[in-house]
């Protein structure tokens, strides 16, 4: 009981920090490029801010919670009935409330900025219809949690004794690529967590009317992921090696 309870604390202030970092990112962004279209760190900035944090978040959390930090996460390990449901559900609380404290933290050191600068929520952009956003959330999600799986994956661990230590790096990377791709079309959710942290604080009708995007999708990407690596990808390796036993 005393491990969950680590486990749950280390999902909580990892998403406590993902958010406060990454939003501050946006809102500094946003702040510094306003009237000055070269001002700021770009799009690429921002991307590097959330694929870094991820990347040094589970490097830090993985002895502990496994470094999920993502509802999404935790949901596609809980369907390849790789994490129990009563932790699925406390680590998935935990990361909500986690990311509500971040955004909050976010708001009490740049108040003047937050409100007028969207508080670093996740809307549909103009031009984008929700079909396109919804395909981009579940097709993001999907790169990030099939990454997840393949990082840690424990037959790879079992070849390559270097993997455990270098998966926070591909699960990074994945988050980093994905935010170049979505942020002009949704801001780039695939953590509900994330964008329901933003929306609570942010408190606007639009971030809300959009929010079941970025629960909806991630979750469908983390599900076909999870079926795609368990069902296809691992039964397909599990027959070759059961074959070649056979033949030998």
């Amino acid at each position: 009981m005393v491990i969950l309870q680590r486990a749950i604390i280390a999902e909580f202030i990892a998403t406590l920090l993902f958010l406060y970092i990454t939003v501050l990112t946006v809102i500094g962004y946003k702040s510094q490029s306003d009237g000055d279209q070269c001002g700021g760190v770009g799009i690429l900035g921002i991307a590097w801010a959330f694929g870094g944090m991820i990347f040094v978040l589970v490097y830090c959390t993985a002895g502990i919670s496994r470094g999920h930090i993502n509802p999404a996460v935790t949901f596609g390990l809980l369907l390849a009935r790789k994490v129990s449901l009563v932790r699925a559900i406390f680590y998935i609380v935990a990361q909500c409330l986690g990311a509500i404290c971040g955004c909050g933290l976010v708001k009490l050191f740049q108040k003047a900025y937050y409100v007028k600068y969207g508080g670093g929520a996740n809307e549909l952009a103009v031009g984008y219809n929700t079909a396109t956003g919804l395909g981009a959330e579940i097709i993001g999600t999907f790169v990030l949690v099939y990454t997840v799986f393949s990082a840690t994956d424990p037959k790879r661990n079992a070849r390559d004794s270097h993997v455990p230590v270098l998966a926070p790096l591909p699960i990074g990377f994945a988050v980093f690529m994905v935010h170049l791709a979505t942020i002009p079309i949704t801001g780039t959710g695939i953590n509900p967590a994330r964008s329901f942290g933003a929306a609570v604080i942010y408190g606007k009708n639009k971030s809300w009317d959009d929010q079941w995007i970025f629960w909806v999708g991630p979750f469908i990407g983390a599900a076909i992921a999870a079926l795609y690596h368990q069902y296809i990808l691992r039964a397909g390796a599990s027959k070759s090696i059961n074959s070649f036993r056979s033949n030998a």
